[in-house]
């Protein structure tokens, strides 16, 4: 019989489930249990949960590349990806295959049985389907959404990471801070260690720790950070040892916290996988996260951002305003229907001269006409929903930009995809 091509599993996954999203660890865990009796090799790798509003990406990548500066072969899943859904596992930094997808993919189909699962579900039962079968020391795995309830957290966590928590998928998380942080704090085990680089971090993170007997590490209690007194480079400190370190190659002062969150993991885990100074500093140079104030051209300047929620914004805003323009700065934005659109327009409408504003596609999507008006009662300038495909108007946009103009796209990983798509068709 035909094995189904990646595009094939794909697209069958995607109508698997009844729904898109469904939290919960019963069907997910009940098939990976299935896989680990009837094929998976019993292993007992390093695991690293991590989990959080922002600030995930960016620090799986660190810990990615500070471990393999350090010698360690390391697995990766995170979610969702950019252009090609093999970004999602990572193994020593390079995607898996077509081929090995698929061979995860029928083994999963092959004892899943009459459970159905969602199109992310797949992807978890896959990654770790394909780390099993290598030799790799450590796991590195970001939560898609929340926690508790995660696909991810049917593997048991050596150390939690939670980064910056911020008001998000709120149909799913609750609508305040707490309630969302007590839904990360989930990735907690019992006995187990957790590190929070949210600086000012929900108590009900604190609260889950204590009630549960994780160890949990804070700023700036447990470990904290700063910049040098020269301005060159930055440290982080711990119990009394202060380690001075090179700027993270992702732009943003909140990088620091992020970064400073991952060195406390890397302490909590010197017994079983020691790494150095020198492993840090490289980690900090290397880690590579497209599409995070990622620059696809230079003049004029072209630069795609991921923000789509109010505290990203902010974090994209403090970019914008460290980076002078001397004409123009054009906005092309695009978000979903269930996120925070007037919070994620606040910090950044000043910063724009013009707004061309798209919509979105699928179940969640917005129209840009809605999306527009929410930027104009914001107090957005001329802000025009774009009608025409974005095939269309990403040239026109760059025909009449002059070399001291800005075009900042930013919001949804849709939107970003697909200017980055566009970018590389035309240089190949």
């Amino acid at each position: 019989m035909r094995q189904r091509s990646l595009t094939e599993w794909l697209a069958f996954q995607e109508q698997c489930h009844p729904s898109a999203i469904d939290l919960g660890l019963a069907r997910v865990a009940t098939v990976y249990q299935r896989l680990q009796q009837s094929i998976l090799p019993q292993q007992s790798p390093v695991v690293v949960t991590i989990a959080g509003t922002n600030g995930k990406g960016s620090s799986l990548a660190l810990l990615e590349a500070t471990l393999m500066a350090a010698g360690y072969a390391v697995g990766s899943y995170t979610s969702p990806h950019l252009l090609r859904y093999n970004e999602r596992i990572r193994i020593n930094a390079k995607e898996v295959s077509d081929a090995q997808l698929c061979t995860a993919f029928t083994a999963i189909e092959a004892v899943r049985g009459e459970i159905s699962l969602t199109y992310f579900e797949w992807g978890t039962l896959a990654a770790l389907y394909l780390f099993a079968l290598q030799p790799l020391p450590i796991w590195l795995l970001e939560v898609g959404l929340g926690g508790r309830l995660d696909a991810v957290n049917i593997v048991t966590a050596d150390v939690a990471l939670i980064t910056a928590i911020d008001i998000d998928h709120v149909a799913w998380l609750g609508s305040d801070r707490e309630t969302i942080g007590r839904e990360k704090a989930g990735i907690m085990r019992p006995g187990g260690y957790a590190v929070c680089s949210d600086l000012q971090p929900p108590q009900s993170i604190a609260d889950f720790a204590a009630a549960t007997g994780c160890q949990l590490h804070t700023m700036p209690d447990d470990y904290d950070y700063g910049v040098s007194e020269t301005g060159e480079g930055w440290w982080f400190s711990h119990q009394g040892a202060r380690y001075q370190l090179p700027w993270p190659a992702l732009t943003g002062s909140w990088q620091l916290a992020n970064s400073a969150g991952v060195f406390m993991v890397l302490l909590l885990l010197r017994q079983r996988l020691p790494t150095t100074t020198a492993n840090w500093a490289a980690g900090l140079q290397q880690m590579q996260l497209p599409g995070r104030f990622t620059w696809l051209k230079q003049q004029p300047a072209v630069i795609v951002d991921v923000a789509h929620n109010p505290q990203a914004a902010r974090s994209l805003a403090e970019n914008l305003q460290r980076l002078p323009c001397r004409g123009q700065r054009v906005a092309l934005f695009a978000l979903l229907q269930d996120k925070d659109s007037a919070g994620v327009v606040a910090p950044l409408v000043s910063l724009f001269d013009a707004w061309r504003v798209v919509s979105t596609q699928g179940e969640r999507g917005l129209a840009a006409t809605l999306l527009a008006e929410v930027v104009t009662t914001s107090g957005g300038h001329q802000v025009r929903a774009a009608s025409e495909p974005l095939s269309q108007l990403l040239p026109a946009l760059l025909e009449n930009l002059t070399e001291d103009d800005q075009l900042i796209v930013f919001g949804t990983f849709q939107l970003v995809a697909a200017v980055m798509e566009l970018f590389y068709e035309s240089r190949a």
